[in-house]
Protein backbone atom coordinates (compact mmCIF):
# COMPACT_ATOMS: atom_id res chain seq x y z
CA UNK A 1 0.00 0.00 0.00
CA UNK A 2 1.38 3.40 -1.01
CA UNK A 3 2.06 5.80 1.85
CA UNK A 4 1.29 9.52 1.56
CA UNK A 5 2.13 12.38 3.92
CA UNK A 6 0.37 15.76 3.91
CA UNK A 7 2.21 18.77 5.39
CA UNK A 8 -0.04 21.82 5.72
CA UNK A 9 -1.07 24.26 8.46
CA UNK A 10 -4.65 24.30 7.18
CA UNK A 11 -6.59 21.65 9.10
CA UNK A 12 -9.39 21.54 6.53
CA UNK A 13 -6.93 20.81 3.70
CA UNK A 14 -5.23 18.12 5.79
CA UNK A 15 -8.47 16.37 6.71
CA UNK A 16 -9.82 16.59 3.15
CA UNK A 17 -6.70 15.08 1.58
CA UNK A 18 -6.31 12.40 4.25
CA UNK A 19 -9.92 11.26 3.77
CA UNK A 20 -9.56 11.38 -0.01
CA UNK A 21 -6.44 9.20 -0.07
CA UNK A 22 -7.89 6.68 2.35
CA UNK A 23 -10.98 6.46 0.13
CA UNK A 24 -8.72 5.47 -2.77
CA UNK A 25 -6.89 2.88 -0.68
CA UNK A 26 -3.74 4.81 0.23
CA UNK A 27 -2.18 4.88 3.72
CA UNK A 28 -2.14 8.60 4.54
CA UNK A 29 -1.48 10.88 7.51
CA UNK A 30 -0.80 14.56 8.07
CA UNK A 31 1.21 17.02 10.14
CA UNK A 32 0.75 20.78 10.40
CA UNK A 33 4.27 22.17 10.66
CA UNK A 34 7.79 21.56 9.34
CA UNK A 35 9.25 20.32 12.64
CA UNK A 36 6.71 17.51 12.94
CA UNK A 37 7.19 16.72 9.26
CA UNK A 38 10.94 16.25 9.68
CA UNK A 39 10.40 14.04 12.73
CA UNK A 40 7.91 11.74 11.02
CA UNK A 41 10.04 11.59 7.84
CA UNK A 42 12.98 10.40 9.93
CA UNK A 43 10.88 7.63 11.42
CA UNK A 44 8.89 6.54 8.37
CA UNK A 45 9.23 6.34 4.60
CA UNK A 46 6.60 7.88 2.33
CA UNK A 47 6.07 7.38 -1.39
CA UNK A 48 4.50 10.79 -1.97
CA UNK A 49 4.50 13.96 0.12
CA UNK A 50 2.12 16.90 -0.35
CA UNK A 51 3.83 19.94 1.14
CA UNK A 52 2.46 23.46 1.59
CA UNK A 53 4.81 26.15 0.25
CA UNK A 54 4.28 28.38 3.32
CA UNK A 55 4.47 26.64 6.70
CA UNK A 56 4.38 28.48 10.05
CA UNK A 57 7.86 27.48 11.22
CA UNK A 58 9.77 26.92 7.98
CA UNK A 59 9.35 27.32 4.23
CA UNK A 60 8.13 24.44 2.14
CA UNK A 61 11.22 24.88 -0.03
CA UNK A 62 13.50 24.01 2.89
CA UNK A 63 11.39 20.97 3.72
CA UNK A 64 11.56 19.94 0.06
CA UNK A 65 15.36 20.11 0.06
CA UNK A 66 15.55 17.98 3.20
CA UNK A 67 13.24 15.36 1.71
CA UNK A 68 15.21 15.26 -1.56
CA UNK A 69 18.46 14.85 0.38
CA UNK A 70 17.19 12.17 2.79
CA UNK A 71 14.82 10.25 0.48
CA UNK A 72 15.38 11.04 -3.20
CA UNK A 73 12.81 8.51 -4.40
CA UNK A 74 10.00 10.21 -2.45
CA UNK A 75 7.97 12.35 -4.83
CA UNK A 76 7.11 15.78 -3.41
CA UNK A 77 4.11 17.74 -4.70
CA UNK A 78 4.15 21.38 -3.65
CA UNK A 79 0.74 22.96 -2.96
CA UNK A 80 0.16 26.68 -2.57
CA UNK A 81 -2.40 29.46 -2.81
CA UNK A 82 -0.01 31.21 -5.22
CA UNK A 83 -0.13 30.60 -8.96
CA UNK A 84 3.26 32.23 -9.61
CA UNK A 85 4.99 30.49 -12.53
CA UNK A 86 8.48 31.56 -11.39
CA UNK A 87 7.94 29.96 -7.99
CA UNK A 88 6.63 26.82 -9.65
CA UNK A 89 9.74 26.59 -11.86
CA UNK A 90 11.98 27.12 -8.82
CA UNK A 91 10.26 24.29 -6.95
CA UNK A 92 10.59 21.92 -9.90
CA UNK A 93 14.28 22.77 -10.23
CA UNK A 94 14.72 22.12 -6.49
CA UNK A 95 13.39 18.58 -6.90
CA UNK A 96 9.60 18.76 -6.61
CA UNK A 97 7.62 16.39 -8.80
CA UNK A 98 5.09 19.09 -9.60
CA UNK A 99 3.42 22.22 -8.24
CA UNK A 100 -0.35 22.73 -7.94
CA UNK A 101 -2.55 25.45 -6.48
CA UNK A 102 -5.10 24.95 -3.72
CA UNK A 103 -7.92 25.41 -6.20
CA UNK A 104 -7.36 21.73 -7.07
CA UNK A 105 -10.20 19.29 -7.59
CA UNK A 106 -10.48 15.75 -6.27
CA UNK A 107 -9.83 14.36 -9.75
CA UNK A 108 -6.71 16.52 -10.18
CA UNK A 109 -5.26 15.41 -6.84
CA UNK A 110 -5.90 11.75 -7.63
CA UNK A 111 -4.41 12.08 -11.14
CA UNK A 112 -1.24 13.82 -9.91
CA UNK A 113 -0.81 11.24 -7.15
CA UNK A 114 -1.02 8.37 -9.64
CA UNK A 115 1.52 10.12 -11.89
CA UNK A 116 3.92 10.61 -8.99
CA UNK A 117 3.62 6.96 -7.94
CA UNK A 118 4.20 5.72 -11.49
CA UNK A 119 7.20 8.03 -11.84
CA UNK A 120 8.65 6.78 -8.53
CA UNK A 121 8.15 3.17 -9.63
CA UNK A 122 9.97 3.81 -12.91
CA UNK A 123 12.86 5.56 -11.15
CA UNK A 124 13.22 2.56 -8.86
CA UNK A 125 13.40 0.24 -11.86
CA UNK A 126 16.02 2.42 -13.56
CA UNK A 127 18.20 2.74 -10.47
CA UNK A 128 18.07 -0.98 -9.71
CA UNK A 129 18.92 -2.02 -13.27
CA UNK A 130 22.49 -3.29 -13.59
CA UNK A 131 24.38 -3.12 -16.85
CA UNK A 132 27.06 -5.58 -17.89
CA UNK A 133 30.17 -4.55 -19.81
CA UNK A 134 29.66 -6.52 -23.01
CA UNK A 135 29.46 -5.90 -26.73
CA UNK A 136 25.68 -5.77 -26.75
CA UNK A 137 25.11 -2.43 -25.03
CA UNK A 138 21.44 -1.63 -24.52
CA UNK A 139 20.03 1.02 -22.19
CA UNK A 140 16.23 1.20 -22.11
CA UNK A 141 14.80 4.72 -22.28
CA UNK A 142 13.58 6.38 -19.08
CA UNK A 143 9.80 6.43 -18.98
CA UNK A 144 7.66 8.26 -16.44
CA UNK A 145 3.93 8.62 -16.96
CA UNK A 146 4.57 11.81 -18.87
CA UNK A 147 7.57 10.42 -20.71
CA UNK A 148 5.53 7.44 -21.86
CA UNK A 149 2.85 9.71 -23.23
CA UNK A 150 5.43 11.86 -24.95
CA UNK A 151 7.27 9.02 -26.62
CA UNK A 152 3.97 7.56 -27.80
CA UNK A 153 2.93 10.92 -29.21
CA UNK A 154 6.23 11.89 -30.77
CA UNK A 155 8.93 9.42 -31.72
CA UNK A 156 11.31 12.37 -31.94
CA UNK A 157 11.16 13.09 -28.21
CA UNK A 158 13.90 11.40 -26.20
CA UNK A 159 13.94 11.38 -22.42
CA UNK A 160 17.45 11.28 -20.97
CA UNK A 161 18.44 10.17 -17.50
CA UNK A 162 20.76 13.01 -16.49
CA UNK A 163 19.73 15.95 -14.33
CA UNK A 164 19.63 18.26 -17.35
CA UNK A 165 17.19 16.23 -19.38
CA UNK A 166 15.07 15.45 -16.33
CA UNK A 167 14.82 19.19 -15.71
CA UNK A 168 13.65 19.78 -19.28
CA UNK A 169 10.89 17.20 -18.80
CA UNK A 170 9.85 18.93 -15.58
CA UNK A 171 9.67 22.27 -17.40
CA UNK A 172 7.63 20.75 -20.23
CA UNK A 173 5.23 19.16 -17.76
CA UNK A 174 4.93 22.45 -15.89
CA UNK A 175 4.25 24.79 -18.81
CA UNK A 176 2.25 22.47 -21.09
CA UNK A 177 -1.16 22.86 -19.36
CA UNK A 178 -0.87 26.67 -19.35
CA UNK A 179 -1.60 29.06 -22.20
CA UNK A 180 1.84 30.70 -21.97
CA UNK A 181 3.94 31.43 -25.03
CA UNK A 182 7.27 29.57 -24.89
CA UNK A 183 10.71 30.39 -26.26
CA UNK A 184 12.97 27.36 -26.79
CA UNK A 185 16.69 28.08 -27.03
CA UNK A 186 19.19 25.59 -28.42
CA UNK A 187 21.78 24.86 -31.05
CA UNK A 188 20.83 23.27 -34.36
CA UNK A 189 19.95 19.62 -33.89
CA UNK A 190 19.13 19.78 -30.15
CA UNK A 191 15.48 18.81 -30.65
CA UNK A 192 13.65 22.14 -30.38
CA UNK A 193 10.72 21.02 -32.54
CA UNK A 194 10.42 17.77 -30.57
CA UNK A 195 10.14 19.75 -27.32
CA UNK A 196 7.54 22.05 -28.88
CA UNK A 197 5.52 19.02 -30.00
CA UNK A 198 5.85 17.52 -26.52
CA UNK A 199 4.43 20.70 -24.96
CA UNK A 200 1.53 20.60 -27.43
CA UNK A 201 0.95 16.89 -26.76
CA UNK A 202 0.56 17.49 -23.02
CA UNK A 203 -1.62 20.59 -23.41
CA UNK A 204 -5.37 21.02 -23.59
CA UNK A 205 -4.90 21.64 -27.33
CA UNK A 206 -3.44 18.19 -28.03
CA UNK A 207 -6.43 17.15 -30.17
CA UNK A 208 -6.02 20.26 -32.35
CA UNK A 209 -3.38 20.94 -35.07
CA UNK A 210 0.34 21.37 -34.41
CA UNK A 211 1.87 23.40 -37.23
CA UNK A 212 5.67 23.73 -37.45
CA UNK A 213 7.10 26.56 -39.54
CA UNK A 214 10.78 26.98 -40.47
CA UNK A 215 11.13 30.76 -40.54
CA UNK A 216 14.69 30.37 -41.83
CA UNK A 217 13.43 29.49 -45.31
CA UNK A 218 10.70 32.13 -45.49
CA UNK A 219 11.76 35.02 -47.70
CA UNK A 220 10.41 38.48 -46.90
CA UNK A 221 8.17 38.30 -49.97
CA UNK A 222 6.66 34.94 -49.07
CA UNK A 223 6.50 35.20 -45.27
CA UNK A 224 3.26 37.18 -45.01
CA UNK A 225 1.42 34.91 -47.44
CA UNK A 226 2.73 31.73 -45.82
CA UNK A 227 1.94 32.87 -42.27
CA UNK A 228 -1.40 34.61 -42.84
CA UNK A 229 -2.63 33.32 -46.21
CA UNK A 230 -3.91 35.17 -49.30
CA UNK A 231 -6.98 35.63 -51.42
CA UNK A 232 -7.19 34.69 -55.07
CA UNK A 233 -5.63 37.45 -57.17
CA UNK A 234 -3.94 39.12 -54.18
CA UNK A 235 -0.68 39.22 -56.14
CA UNK A 236 0.77 37.92 -59.39
CA UNK A 237 0.65 34.14 -59.30
CA UNK A 238 -2.04 33.92 -56.58
CA UNK A 239 -4.34 31.73 -58.67
CA UNK A 240 -6.27 30.30 -55.73
CA UNK A 241 -7.24 31.27 -52.20
CA UNK A 242 -4.79 29.92 -49.63
CA UNK A 243 -4.90 29.47 -45.85
CA UNK A 244 -1.86 30.60 -43.92
CA UNK A 245 -0.11 28.67 -41.18
CA UNK A 246 -1.95 30.59 -38.45
CA UNK A 247 -5.34 29.59 -39.84
CA UNK A 248 -4.17 26.01 -40.23
CA UNK A 249 -3.16 25.99 -36.55
CA UNK A 250 -6.42 27.52 -35.29
CA UNK A 251 -7.35 25.98 -31.95
CA UNK A 252 -3.95 24.34 -31.67
CA UNK A 253 -0.29 25.33 -31.57
CA UNK A 254 1.98 27.05 -34.05
CA UNK A 255 5.73 26.47 -33.73
CA UNK A 256 7.92 29.15 -35.31
CA UNK A 257 11.45 27.79 -35.63
CA UNK A 258 14.35 30.27 -36.08
CA UNK A 259 11.98 33.17 -35.48
CA UNK A 260 14.87 35.68 -35.43
CA UNK A 261 15.16 35.26 -39.22
CA UNK A 262 11.86 37.04 -39.84
CA UNK A 263 12.14 40.61 -41.11
CA UNK A 264 11.23 43.56 -38.90
CA UNK A 265 8.09 44.21 -40.95
CA UNK A 266 6.87 40.62 -40.64
CA UNK A 267 7.65 40.73 -36.92
CA UNK A 268 5.24 43.68 -36.63
CA UNK A 269 2.48 41.68 -38.34
CA UNK A 270 3.24 38.72 -36.11
CA UNK A 271 2.99 40.86 -32.99
CA UNK A 272 -0.44 42.11 -34.02
CA UNK A 273 -1.65 38.58 -34.73
CA UNK A 274 -0.52 37.43 -31.29
CA UNK A 275 -1.89 40.42 -29.39
CA UNK A 276 -5.19 40.89 -31.19
CA UNK A 277 -5.74 37.21 -32.01
CA UNK A 278 -6.74 38.27 -35.50
CA UNK A 279 -5.17 37.83 -38.91
CA UNK A 280 -5.90 39.28 -42.34
CA UNK A 281 -5.11 37.34 -45.49
CA UNK A 282 -3.30 39.24 -48.22
CA UNK A 283 -5.94 40.85 -50.41
CA UNK A 284 -8.75 40.29 -47.87
CA UNK A 285 -11.09 43.08 -46.71
CA UNK A 286 -11.92 41.54 -43.34
CA UNK A 287 -10.00 40.02 -40.46
CA UNK A 288 -10.40 36.52 -39.08
CA UNK A 289 -10.33 35.59 -35.39
CA UNK A 290 -7.81 32.92 -34.43
CA UNK A 291 -7.00 31.01 -31.26
CA UNK A 292 -3.42 29.81 -31.45
CA UNK A 293 -0.76 29.06 -28.87
CA UNK A 294 2.68 30.36 -29.83
CA UNK A 295 5.90 28.39 -29.33
CA UNK A 296 9.06 29.76 -30.92
CA UNK A 297 12.65 28.56 -31.17
CA UNK A 298 15.97 30.20 -31.87
CA UNK A 299 19.68 29.36 -31.72
CA UNK A 300 20.62 32.91 -30.72
CA UNK A 301 19.70 34.86 -27.57
CA UNK A 302 16.70 37.01 -28.53
CA UNK A 303 17.70 39.59 -25.91
CA UNK A 304 20.94 40.15 -27.85
CA UNK A 305 18.99 40.41 -31.11
CA UNK A 306 16.83 43.09 -29.47
CA UNK A 307 19.92 45.06 -28.43
CA UNK A 308 21.30 44.79 -31.97
CA UNK A 309 17.99 46.03 -33.42
CA UNK A 310 17.44 42.76 -35.28
CA UNK A 311 14.38 41.77 -33.25
CA UNK A 312 11.47 43.86 -32.03
CA UNK A 313 11.54 44.48 -28.30
CA UNK A 314 7.74 44.51 -28.01
CA UNK A 315 7.48 41.14 -29.78
CA UNK A 316 10.24 39.72 -27.57
CA UNK A 317 8.40 40.67 -24.38
CA UNK A 318 5.13 39.34 -25.79
CA UNK A 319 6.45 35.85 -26.55
CA UNK A 320 8.95 35.54 -23.68
CA UNK A 321 6.46 34.29 -21.06
CA UNK A 322 8.41 31.07 -20.44
CA UNK A 323 11.71 29.79 -21.81
CA UNK A 324 13.44 26.42 -22.04
CA UNK A 325 17.17 26.03 -22.72
CA UNK A 326 18.21 22.83 -24.50
CA UNK A 327 21.81 21.83 -23.78
CA UNK A 328 23.99 20.57 -26.66
CA UNK A 329 24.74 16.87 -26.78
CA UNK A 330 28.40 17.48 -25.83
CA UNK A 331 27.13 18.62 -22.41
CA UNK A 332 25.13 15.41 -21.95
CA UNK A 333 27.88 12.84 -22.39
CA UNK A 334 26.40 10.61 -19.68
CA UNK A 335 23.29 10.22 -21.86
CA UNK A 336 24.92 9.72 -25.27
CA UNK A 337 24.55 5.94 -25.34
CA UNK A 338 21.06 6.21 -23.89
CA UNK A 339 20.06 8.41 -26.83
CA UNK A 340 21.98 6.19 -29.27
CA UNK A 341 20.07 3.11 -28.14
CA UNK A 342 16.78 4.97 -28.39
CA UNK A 343 17.51 5.90 -32.02
CA UNK A 344 18.72 2.38 -32.79
CA UNK A 345 15.49 0.90 -31.38
CA UNK A 346 13.50 3.19 -33.68
CA UNK A 347 15.60 2.17 -36.68
CA UNK A 348 15.14 -1.52 -35.86
CA UNK A 349 11.36 -1.09 -35.67
CA UNK A 350 11.02 1.07 -38.78
CA UNK A 351 13.43 -0.95 -40.92
CA UNK A 352 12.50 -4.41 -39.62
CA UNK A 353 16.10 -4.92 -38.52
CA UNK A 354 17.60 -6.81 -35.59
CA UNK A 355 20.73 -4.84 -34.70
CA UNK A 356 21.46 -5.71 -31.05
CA UNK A 357 23.59 -2.68 -30.13
CA UNK A 358 27.05 -1.19 -30.58
CA UNK A 359 30.48 -2.74 -30.24
CA UNK A 360 32.87 -1.30 -27.61
CA UNK A 361 34.84 0.80 -30.13
CA UNK A 362 31.68 2.60 -31.22
CA UNK A 363 30.71 3.23 -27.60
CA UNK A 364 34.15 4.77 -26.99
CA UNK A 365 33.90 6.96 -30.10
CA UNK A 366 30.35 8.09 -29.31
CA UNK A 367 31.26 9.02 -25.74
CA UNK A 368 34.39 10.96 -26.76
CA UNK A 369 33.11 12.65 -29.93
CA UNK A 370 31.88 16.25 -29.48
CA UNK A 371 28.76 15.99 -31.70
CA UNK A 372 28.67 19.44 -33.34
CA UNK A 373 25.42 18.45 -35.07
CA UNK A 374 23.88 17.29 -31.77
CA UNK A 375 20.99 14.78 -31.81
CA UNK A 376 20.40 15.14 -35.52
CA UNK A 377 24.00 14.14 -36.25
CA UNK A 378 23.83 11.21 -33.82
CA UNK A 379 20.58 9.93 -35.32
CA UNK A 380 21.84 10.29 -38.89
CA UNK A 381 25.13 8.57 -38.06
CA UNK A 382 23.28 5.55 -36.66
CA UNK A 383 20.91 5.46 -39.64
CA UNK A 384 23.80 5.44 -42.08
CA UNK A 385 25.64 2.74 -40.15
CA UNK A 386 22.49 0.62 -39.86
CA UNK A 387 22.13 0.43 -43.64
CA UNK A 388 25.26 -1.76 -43.76
CA UNK A 389 24.53 -3.72 -40.58
CA UNK A 390 22.11 -6.42 -39.52
CA UNK A 391 21.94 -9.09 -36.81
CA UNK A 392 25.18 -7.89 -35.20
CA UNK A 393 26.36 -4.87 -33.21
CA UNK A 394 27.26 -1.77 -35.24
CA UNK A 395 31.04 -1.64 -35.69
CA UNK A 396 33.23 1.44 -36.02
CA UNK A 397 34.00 0.80 -39.71
CA UNK A 398 30.30 1.44 -40.45
CA UNK A 399 30.34 4.95 -38.99
CA UNK A 400 30.43 8.03 -41.25
CA UNK A 401 34.00 8.96 -42.14
CA UNK A 402 33.60 12.52 -40.89
CA UNK A 403 32.97 11.20 -37.37
CA UNK A 404 35.95 8.84 -37.59
CA UNK A 405 38.14 11.70 -38.86
CA UNK A 406 37.04 14.03 -36.12
CA UNK A 407 37.48 11.35 -33.46
CA UNK A 408 41.00 10.59 -34.73
CA UNK A 409 41.87 14.29 -34.58
CA UNK A 410 40.56 14.63 -31.06
CA UNK A 411 42.59 11.59 -30.03
CA UNK A 412 45.69 12.94 -31.78
CA UNK A 413 45.32 16.30 -30.10
CA UNK A 414 44.91 14.63 -26.73
CA UNK A 415 48.06 12.57 -27.28
CA UNK A 416 50.03 15.65 -28.39
CA UNK A 417 49.03 17.55 -25.29
CA UNK A 418 50.00 14.64 -23.08
CA UNK A 419 53.43 14.27 -24.69
CA UNK A 420 54.36 17.90 -25.23
CA UNK A 421 52.92 19.30 -22.02
CA UNK A 422 52.39 23.02 -21.85
CA UNK A 423 54.99 23.89 -24.50
CA UNK A 424 52.49 23.31 -27.31
CA UNK A 425 50.23 25.96 -25.86
CA UNK A 426 52.89 28.54 -26.60
CA UNK A 427 53.61 27.36 -30.15
CA UNK A 428 51.76 29.87 -32.35
CA UNK A 429 52.19 27.76 -35.47
CA UNK A 430 50.52 24.75 -33.86
CA UNK A 431 47.78 26.90 -32.42
CA UNK A 432 47.05 28.45 -35.82
CA UNK A 433 47.03 25.06 -37.55
CA UNK A 434 44.72 23.59 -34.95
CA UNK A 435 42.33 26.55 -35.26
CA UNK A 436 42.32 26.23 -39.06
CA UNK A 437 41.70 22.50 -38.89
CA UNK A 438 38.83 22.92 -36.42
CA UNK A 439 37.25 25.64 -38.54
CA UNK A 440 37.32 23.46 -41.66
CA UNK A 441 35.69 20.60 -39.78
CA UNK A 442 33.05 22.88 -38.27
CA UNK A 443 32.10 24.43 -41.62
CA UNK A 444 32.02 21.05 -43.37
CA UNK A 445 29.58 19.74 -40.76
CA UNK A 446 27.41 22.87 -41.07
CA UNK A 447 27.11 22.52 -44.88
CA UNK A 448 26.61 18.76 -44.76
CA UNK A 449 30.06 18.17 -46.32
CA UNK A 450 29.38 20.16 -49.49
CA UNK A 451 32.94 21.16 -50.47
CA UNK A 452 31.94 23.94 -52.87
CA UNK A 453 29.77 25.58 -50.26
CA UNK A 454 32.43 25.11 -47.57
CA UNK A 455 35.08 26.74 -49.77
CA UNK A 456 32.79 29.69 -50.38
CA UNK A 457 32.16 30.18 -46.64
CA UNK A 458 35.88 29.84 -45.86
CA UNK A 459 36.64 32.35 -48.65
CA UNK A 460 39.04 30.02 -50.47
CA UNK A 461 38.82 28.11 -53.74
CA UNK A 462 38.07 24.38 -53.94
CA UNK A 463 41.67 23.51 -54.79
CA UNK A 464 42.95 25.27 -51.68
CA UNK A 465 40.33 23.51 -49.60
CA UNK A 466 41.36 20.12 -51.01
CA UNK A 467 45.01 20.87 -50.25
CA UNK A 468 44.24 21.84 -46.67
CA UNK A 469 42.07 18.75 -46.20
CA UNK A 470 44.93 16.60 -47.50
CA UNK A 471 47.36 18.40 -45.16
CA UNK A 472 45.17 17.66 -42.12
CA UNK A 473 44.17 14.19 -43.36
CA UNK A 474 40.48 15.09 -43.55
CA UNK A 475 38.77 12.57 -45.82
CA UNK A 476 35.24 13.90 -46.05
Amino acid sequence: MSKILIIDDDAIICQFLTSLFRKYGYDSEYVMNAADAISILEAKHFDVVFCDLFLPDQSGKKVLKKIVRRSPDTQVIIISNSNDIKTAVEMIKSGAFTYITKTFTEDEIFAETKKALRYRKQLYKNHSHKFENNTNIHIPPLSSSNATHLTETSSKFVIGKSGKTAQILDQIRLVAPTCYSVVIYGESGTGKEAVALAIHSLSKRKEKPFIAVDCGILTHELARSELFGHEKGAFTGAAIQKKGFFEMADGGTIFLDEIANLSYEIQASLLRAIQERKIRRLGAQTEKNIDVRIIVATNIPLSDAVKNKHFREDLYHRINEFSIDLPPLREQKEDVMHFANHFLNQINEEGDKQIPGFDPNVVEIFNYYDWPGNFRELNNAIKRAAIFTDNQPISSDRLPKEILNRYAQLEQRKAQKETSGSSENNDLKNIAMEAEQNKIISVMVDVNYNKSQAAKILNIDRKTLYNKMKKYKLYF
